[in-house]
């Protein structure tokens, strides 16, 4: 058991199913108050009930202050988990570049903003950003997803480096194919790239615990995303080509 965990405040957004669904059952196995946000009030309410929870709908952008007065005015944890599996390239519509900017990104940076006054203040304060290994490498057939991915990377990165030594613990959560209802919509990509080593939402609430307990910024639910994102520090050109190739994999699978 996480005993630092036991009755603290504990928001995650995008709970209604998936990995945010995961994150919450294991905060409320472990003791904590938890409050499940998404936009779907009703899934919502379902995961709330099951858990002991509180059920707090709505956009993940605006809730931070309900979710404090829900939970006597105090959060511990935030999980940023909310996200749109965006996909389309660089001709992908303005709407959609702008919804995965202000759900992938800016929900992030309205949370901390609000949160971080008080953390600071007191001296402790938890954030965790479910990022994607897509923010750590790409993803192909999915430029607004791949791009505002490796934004919340850069986020909760910048947010650790700044605030650590007042307090503040920072978790970015990257994880290849997870057996969600976002990794069912990306279609033939998602088959070809994620769907072979895809793990249950529970295994990456395991890799969260484990990275809390062991104090980690990256959390990596797949161990070789660090091989990978190694390769492509190292050998940028050499894994473009790889990644191409699987790219030419995908077009042909397309035809």
């Amino acid at each position: 058991m996480v005993e630092t965990l036991q009755d603290k405040g504990v928001v995650v957004t995008g709970a209604g199913g998936g990995i945010g669904a995961a994150l919450a059952r294991r905060f409320a196995a472990e003791g904590a108050r938890v409050v499940v946000n998404d936009m779907d009030g009703a899934k919502a309410k379902t995961v709330a009930d099951e858990i002991g929870g509180i059920a707090v709908p709505g956009d993940a952008s605006v809730i931070v202050q309900e979710a404090a007065d829900a939970l006597g005015g105090t959060v511990d944890v935030y999980c940023a988990n909310a996200g749109l599996g965006s996909g389309g390239s660089e001709a992908a519509a303005e709407e959609v570049w702008a919804a995965a900017w202000d759900v992938n990104v800016m929900a992030h940076v309205r949370a901390a903003h609000a949160l971080l006054p008080g953390w600071l203040e007191r001296g402790s304060g938890r954030f965790v950003s479910t990022v994607s290994a897509a923010g750590l490498l790409t993803m192909i057939g999915a430029a607004p997803y791949s791009v505002t991915k490796h934004g919340a990377y850069a986020f909760a990165e910048w947010l650790s480096l700044t605030y650590r030594h007042r307090g503040i613990k920072v978790h970015a959560i990257c994880p290849q194919g997870v057996r969600t209802d976002m990794l069912a919509a990306t279609g033939t990509a998602g088959d070809l790239v994620l769907a072979p080593t895809a793990i249950e939402p529970a295994a990456v609430a395991d890799a969260l615990f484990a990275g809390i307990e062991e104090d980690r910024f990256l959390i990596l639910p797949h161990s070789e995303v660090a091989a990978y994102y190694q390769a492509r520090a190292a050998t940028p050109d050499k894994w473009l080509t790889g990644m191409n190739h699987i790219q030419q994999k995908w077009e042909e699978a397309e035809r």
